[in-house]
């Protein structure tokens, strides 16, 4: 059996991670995974959550499986974070929510939901897109295609691109996959106006749009990073949303995610919940507790909620002032390239336009570890590193 095995590659994020461990040299620098770090280089467990967790280790009775669709707290706070408590899904009770493990098993839940629907339905993706989202759809057995989005001459949006391709290609049914906030890998957003004007034209042409809400918190607000979606959310018939506590928990391996679905009336949410258990049952059969405990009981303790909320923001503002020194070393360096995208991108990714090359050169040459495409984490620079990066940044962009 095995020996017929096609191999389908190694995620390169995963073999650059393991190209680096492996790496003896004494300066190194890796920017290549997702994941917050603080000055000193570590990826922290935030204070609320160790207090949260103290907690449950004295008040847990039993390790009894948490249930299909997960824990009821993680289901009631994660449609609220995204939607506002003051959405009117919510209030109409047209939503259906599931905890799942991680934002991947929401992402996952949702397109097996939306296959069994509607077997082999499009999806279109950004271009670029985060480097899992075409595998996991690809592996629920949707139809994939993208629409333009990056513009690599200034670094920034191509929104009439975007919308002239979608106006033109997609068709009524179609699922449209969208950033909430911290697009990844671009950190190029959309602003209030493109929303609007975007959810003019998902409704014009039947399409569903499934927000991946991975970075609340971390690129301007709580609030703001998902005023587009609450937008959207307003408009639309339907709507997906898959949530991660990943990132602005800190909980990377506790895997606590949540999907949430917005359905056109409140009689659908009974068969879309049955659907999605139907799913899941076949899938992973229940999700893990102790991450959805652990945001259960933040979210129930004013105090905590307003130590984690605390927190948050400083690690917010750590990334948005480490782009600020970043661009300031690499002018005080005198690259005369426009650096501007490094201030206007938010969240933890920058998408630099280094060329294959320049990534080649500045892991051989330097040390500096960044992802194929260019993408870096800007969480991973620190007052201990940032010069380096800076001037190794500067020797490639020179040499071209």
């Amino acid at each position: 059996m095995f020996d017929t095995i096609v191999p389908r590659g190694v995620d390169q994020l995963m073999a650059l991670t393991q190209a680096f461990r492996k790496d003896d040299r004494t300066q190194k620098v890796d920017l290549i995974v997702g994941v917050y770090k603080d000055d000193a280089g570590g990826v922290p467990i935030m204070s609320a959550v160790k207090k949260a967790e103290a907690h449950l280790v004295g008040a847990e009775t039993t390790k009894n499986y948490v249930g299909v669709i997960g824990d009821a707290d993680v289901n009631r706070i994660a449609p609220q974070l995204v939607l506002g408590e003051n959405s009117s899904a919510i209030a109409d009770k047209r939503i259906g929510a599931v905890q799942t493990p991680g934002g991947s098993g929401a992402l996952k839940v949702g397109f097996d939901l939306i296959n069994s629907i509607r077997p082999g339905a499009k999806v279109w993706m950004s271009r670029p897109t985060w480097a899992n989202h075409m595998p996991i759809a690809r592996d629920a057995g949707m139809q994939i295609d993208s629409y333009p989005y990056f513009r690599e001459s200034d670094r920034g949006l191509d929104f009439d691109a975007m919308m002239d391709h979608l106006d033109a290609e997609a068709v009524a049914g179609d699922v449209i996959l969208l950033h909430a906030c911290c697009h990844n890998p671009t950190g190029v957003d959309l602003a209030m106006p493109h929303w609007e004007a975007l959810c003019k034209l998902i409704v014009a042409r039947g399409l569903v749009p499934f927000l991946d809400s991975a970075y609340q918190g971390l690129g301007v607000s709580m609030e703001a990073d998902v005023a587009g979606l609450r937008y959207l959310a307003e408009h639309v018939p339907e709507m997906l949303i898959a949530s991660s506590f990943s990132k602005n928990f800190g909980i990377y391996r506790e895997r606590c995610g949540a999907l949430t679905v917005i359905a056109k009336d409140e009689d659908s949410v009974p068969l879309i919940m049955a659907s999605l258990q139907s799913v899941i049952r076949s899938n992973y059969s229940m999700p893990p507790s102790h991450g959805a405990r652990i945001v259960g009981t933040v979210f129930g303790d004013e105090a905590l909620k307003a130590e984690w909320a605390e927190e948050l923001e400083v690690m917010r503002q750590r990334i948005a002032e480490t782009r600020v020194l970043l661009r300031a070393k690499m002018e005080e360096l005198q690259v005369t390239t426009d650096l501007s995208f490094l201030t206007d991108q938010r969240g933890m990714f920058s998408y630099t336009g280094f060329t294959p090359d320049q990534v080649n050169r500045l892991r051989d040459e330097f040390g500096v570890y960044t992802a194929g495409d260019g993408r870096i984490n800007v969480a991973g620079v620190g007052s201990e590193n940032i010069d380096y990066v800076a001037s190794s940044f500067a020797a490639v962009i020179r040499s071209e």
